[in-house]
């Protein structure tokens, strides 16, 4: 029997004051993306993101995410098989 085991990370996300549903609205349509959410605390949003690969899952993070206008600040949480 085969398994796909697919990379997975956790993406909490600061915006811009105002910028919260444009960045949600854009985050959507990115390759990767399993679910998005606004979320209240510390960070805005809380994106999952899922990948057939680390440099894959790297590339959609820094190049997609990262780089979106009215994001401020990511942390990024790998998820890790046990």
């Amino acid at each position: 029997m085969y398994y796909i085991i697919m990379s997975t990370a956790y993406v909490l996300i600061n915006c811009d004051m105002g910028t919260e549903g444009s960045v949600i609205n854009e985050i959507r349509s990115i390759a990767g993306v399993k679910s998005v959410n606004g979320v209240f605390g510390a960070y805005d949003i809380i994106v999952e993101v899922q990948t057939p690969t680390i440099d894959n899952l790297r590339e959609t993070i820094t190049m997609k995410i990262r780089k979106l206008e009215g994001v401020r600040t990511t942390l990024t949480l790998m998820a890790i098989e046990y």
